[in-house]
């Protein structure tokens, strides 16, 4: 029993053909492309809404070169709540609970806003290194400290993702295999546990949505310190 919680994070393989591939092409395939028309469908329309106060308020601490990156990190918003969220319905698989695969979307963006500091501005890029006016011996330290925290970001991006996705879906099979076996025995205990369920799954479409709201800003902050 213990074993098979986790074989809902296994990549599922149909015919040697890994269906991870599938998952992720499947948000593309479900939302709505714009069209040439004066007036669009509500759905459209709520879509280009979110999508404008999103990108309004994500990017209105940065300066105007790093509005650039607004389609980029949009669409990635988009891809990691649909990702997210096609996770938690049934007979389903959450790439997301993958941590290589959030360190393949971390560690490139973290490694490109890195390369633009330094090749713009490194002097300033560097300076986060060194807090202003630390005492002559602890520059050393600071420095050490202050590296290896910079270079773990995309450790801690991707782990961060993985880590309280599967938490989620770990904890919504727990209380549904308890919902489950005390339905023949307790059917009142199995109602007040279901009940909990429910209220759980709905605060796991929270956390899939803030999660990938999250992802997208902290490297939006990343990139802030070095555009």
């Amino acid at each position: 029993m213990t074993l098979s919680f986790f074989d809902q994070f296994m990549s599922p393989v149909f015919l040697g053909v890994p269906l991870i591939a599938i998952a992720l092409i499947l948000p593309c395939i479900i939302f709505p492309t714009p069209t040439t028309r004066w007036l669009n469908n509500r759905l459209i329309a709520v879509q280009s809404s979110f999508i404008n106060q999103f990108t309004s308020q994500l990017f209105l601490p940065l300066n105007p070169g790093a509005h650039k990156w607004a389609l980029m990190f949009m669409s990635l918003m988009l891809f990691l709540i649909s990702l997210n969220m096609l996770g938690l319905l049934p007979y389903t698989f959450t790439p997301t609970t993958q941590l290589s695969l959030n360190m393949g979307l971390a560690v490139p963006l973290w490694l490109a806003a890195v390369i633009i500091g330094m090749r713009n501005q490194p002097t300033i890029t560097l300076g986060h290194l060194l807090p202003e006016q630390t005492p002559t011996l602890l520059i050393p330290v600071l420095i050490v400290i202050e590296t290896i925290s910079f270079v773990i970001r995309p450790l801690a991006l991707g782990v961060r993702l993985t880590a309280n996705l599967t938490a989620g879906h770990l904890l919504i099979q727990l209380i549904a295999t308890a919902a489950f076996v005390l339905l023949p025995l307790m059917p009142t205990v199995a109602l007040l546990t279901a009940t909990l369920l429910f209220l759980l799954t709905l605060l796991e479409v929270a956390v899939s949505m803030i999660q990938a709201y999250v992802f997208v800003l902290l490297l939006s902050l990343y990139l802030q310190e070095t555009v």
